[in-house]
């Protein structure tokens, strides 16, 4: 857990914060092995796509043996074996689709799980900290950090197109490092008043921001709509808010209360909560609490981190205070950057979530039979959800017409 920066004196830093210089909030090098002993979660971890295919996931899970945590000690072994066992969860609950989920996961896999969440400070759940900042390797280690060379360490059913969605995303978090590496120099820099170092961070902060545009934009090449539709995201589902689990779901060995987790969202990734915070974007209402919420699904040294600068003096209010005109438009680049961000996931979401449901809606409706079509067989429940169990299109645009409102009032 990283310490909380209140001493105005001491420099504000990222050491503290498990940000790597090279990748960001990424998990460099990421273990692709655990210790022999947990060699029964690696085996069914590996195989959950074809497993789920052939209705065998569960009993594969069932009869797999108790196995103790105790053994896991390094930071990397908890991260591989919190994705192994997330990936697992999500394959036994949504193996046979939203008709016929479980209530309980069993023992064997809730218990270590749960034990596993706890030492790092994560939810029992697939979250964007596992799926797409540990679950990464380079085909060629010498290779380069690109679509080409990356591989997953583990799947979901959706084949080429699973891989190209984390994948992008991946790029997508790697696009944010000069930003994330320029926030000190920024909160550093509005302490001790040294505007033409802000100014340069913040030129910085709007590059890395188009750039994490200009990545996201690889999902229309990688990814179908119809396949991230129809069969992936069901396995991005959580157990909030969601209709087809209404009462949550039952870890067994851990409490007989069923439990309530929300599944991925883009709203886990640190990194716009970030930028919302050095920007002075204020989120409130639903779409607020529900971005604070997701907070708790982050490593919880990203967590702090999110916090920390939330703490800082405020930039904008530098700005405003400054008659630097190279300041003034710095900032506005970067908000311009971040709202052209949001505008363009509220399109991608568009293309993946909202047309192919209306097309779902459409094809249910007609008496033909459509049964060979992804789309018309996807999951109802989510329809006009996100996996996180948001509002979907009506959350976005709430989340970016308030990235607008921290825009400098205009002065005469």
């Amino acid at each position: 857990m990283a310490a909380a920066t209140k001493d105005s004196n001491a420099p504000f830093c990222l050491d503290s914060y498990h940000v790597s210089e090279e990748f960001g909030f990424i998990l460099p090098q990421p273990l692709e092995e655990l210790p022999p002993y947990y060699q029964p979660w690696m085996d069914i971890a590996l195989r959950v796509p074809e497993l789920v295919h052939s209705h065998e996931l569960r009993s594969c899970i069932n009869r797999m043996p108790m196995l103790s945590s105790e053994f896991l000690q390094r930071h990397r072994e908890l991260r591989l074996a919190h994705l192994a066992l997330s990936v697992m969860t999500m394959g036994y609950v949504w193996q046979e689709g939203e008709n016929d989920t479980v209530e309980v996961l069993p023992r064997n896999l809730a218990v270590p799980f749960w034990e596993v969440s706890q030492r790092l400070g994560l939810p029992p759940i697939l979250v964007h900290a596992d799926a797409v900042l540990a679950n990464w390797k380079k085909r060629d280690p010498q290779g380069p950090f690109d679509m080409e060379n990356l591989e997953l360490l583990f799947s979901l059913p959706g084949g080429d197109n699973t891989r190209g969605f984390f994948m992008v995303t991946l790029l997508v978090e790697l696009a944010a490092v000069p930003a994330l590496k320029s926030i000190p120099t920024v909160i550093n820099g509005v302490r001790c008043g040294d505007t033409e170092g802000v100014t340069k961070a913040l030129d910085t902060i709007s590059k890395s921001l188009q750039d994490m545009t200009d990545a996201l934009k690889l999902m229309h090449a990688y990814v179908e709509p119809s396949v991230f539709y129809g069969i992936m995201r069901i396995y991005l589902s959580g157990w909030k808010d969601n209709p087809s689990m209404p009462k949550g779901l039952v870890y067994e060995g851990v409490q007989r209360e069923p439990m309530e987790y929300s599944g991925g969202s883009a709203a886990e990734s640190s990194l716009l909560h970030c930028f919302d915070e050095l920007l002075g974007v204020k989120h409130e209402g639903k779409s607020g609490a529900f971005l604070t919420r997701m907070r708790n699904y982050m490593p919880p040294a990203h967590n702090q981190m999110i916090q920390d600068i939330s703490m800082q003096p405020s930039l904008r209010n530098f700005v405003q205070e400054q008659p630097s005109e190279h300041l003034n438009q710095a900032f506005e680049r970067c908000v311009t950057k971040l709202v052209a961000l949001r505008s363009y996931h509220l399109n991608v979401v568009s293309r993946f979530i909202t047309v192919p449901a209306a097309l779902a809606r459409q094809l249910r409706n007609q008496s033909q039979d459509s049964n060979e079509d992804l789309v018309s067989q996807a999951p109802k429940a989510l329809e006009e959800r996100g996996t996180g169990g948001s509002g979907l299109m009506t959350f976005l645009k709430t989340v970016r017409d308030q990235t607008k409102q921290a825009f400098l009032p205009e002065t005469s």
